[in-house]
């Protein structure tokens, strides 16, 4: 999204769950790596009994299904998300308990006070972030000392950067938010946190539905160049460079583990 750093545009993208169910469901469908990014990224985590989190941005809450138990292991959990309608998913999905809060947070701007987390979380919503440094610092500011901070992204070489190429002729752009990716996340998180370690997910997509790929990249707000093309153009173009009947698109996540000390 070429200008995503605009608040208003970011919760317009954000406004319900549609757009993003689209994009994670074609991961969910024909990624490679059957782990699953979701559950990779909490595999890293180091939540131990009693501790407070706090994770921003958290969006429909879908990635802690399956993990109940690490929610019951923390004394204090708040999920929260600049949208309200994406809030309003995360109650859905998560449910009532009685160590779980919901807000409405800014990471710009977080209602609580100094060193209140053992934890904090912001995955896939930092390039968001209209002032980096104050949102970090804000981070770092309600974050104990010794304590972790984990934030996964994407890189600057997988889907958009391959879709770039393939649809160039339509006037498609690699034009992805990169305020904050693998490539230079580690720069902009080493002010504030130490140990800053950059962790590599393996993975791509090996599509054999073209459908589903054609409306993943129509939910991209990055692709409005496409708004006047036909589905159909699209999708013959992509079934033309299947192999035996996949479609293989590269992806690139990570995650980055800080430490405040």
């Amino acid at each position: 999204m070429s200008t995503i750093n605009n608040q208003k545009n970011v919760k317009e993208q954000y406004a319900n769950a549609s757009n993003l169910n689209t994009r994670i469901s074609i991961h969910q469908k024909y990624s490679t790596n059957k782990m699953g990014f979701g559950n990779w990224i909490f595999s890293n985590y180091k939540i131990t009994e009693g501790m407070k989190v706090l994770e921003l941005g958290c969006g429909t809450g879908d990635m802690w299904k399956g993990h109940e138990d690490l929610i019951k292991t923390c004394s204090k959990l708040v999920l929260s998300d600049f949208s309200e309608g994406m809030l309003e998913n995360a109650k859905t999905n998560i449910g009532s308990n009685a160590n779980v809060e919901y807000q409405i947070i800014d990471i710009q701007d977080i209602p609580f006070e100094d060193e209140s987390f053992d934890v904090v979380i912001a995955n896939m919503m930092l390039y968001h972030v209209p002032d980096m440094a104050r949102g970090l610092s804000e981070v770092c500011r309600v974050l104990k000392t010794g304590s972790a901070f984990y934030c996964a992204t994407f890189g600057e070489h997988g889907i958009i950067e391959y879709l770039s190429k393939t649809l160039g002729a339509y006037g498609v752009e690699d034009n992805v938010n990169k305020n904050f990716t693998l490539q230079n996340g580690k720069e902009l998180l080493a002010p504030f946190f130490s140990n800053v370690q950059r962790l590599n997910y393996e993975d791509s997509l090996a599509v054999t539905e073209i459908d589903d790929l054609v409306e993943y990249i129509y939910s991209l707000s990055s692709m409005t160049t496409l708004s006047t093309v036909p589905k159909k153009e699209i999708h013959d173009l992509l079934t033309k460079q299947m192999v035996e009947g996949v479609l293989s698109v590269p992806k690139e996540y990570g995650m980055f583990c800080c430490r405040k000390d």
